[in-house]
């Protein structure tokens, strides 16, 4: 079972940020990327912009696990302050997955 952590940051340059967050918010996702790789907790699957804010996927077996393992680097990225994430307990296709809201 593939679980997920969503994370969403707040971008205050427009609906895709200024040039400044989406440059921190690409190094952001190269720490990302690469804790999650050394935890063996997953992948950093990718991001998407608009309307203010930046969604950043992430995929493993373990939500907790996953989450873990990112939210040192979340809590001391400038660019997800403000930000939150979601945990979710299963497949994207099960509607009835648990799903829990973590602010920083």
């Amino acid at each position: 079972m593939e679980q997920a952590v969503i994370v969403y940051l707040l971008l205050t340059g427009g609906p895709f940020g200024t040039q400044q967050e989406r440059q921190s918010v690409q190094v952001l996702e190269d720490r990302l990327e690469q804790v999650v790789s050394n935890a063996n907790a997953g992948e950093f699957d990718g991001d998407e912009f608009g309307e203010g804010e930046c969604v950043l996927y992430l995929y493993g077996p373990d939500a907790e696990k996953l989450f873990s393992a990112i939210e040192p680097v979340l809590k001391s990225s400038p660019v997800a302050t403000g930000g939150y994430a979601i945990k979710r307990f299963g497949d994207a296709a099960d509607l009835s997955a648990k799903e829990v809201r973590v602010v920083w």
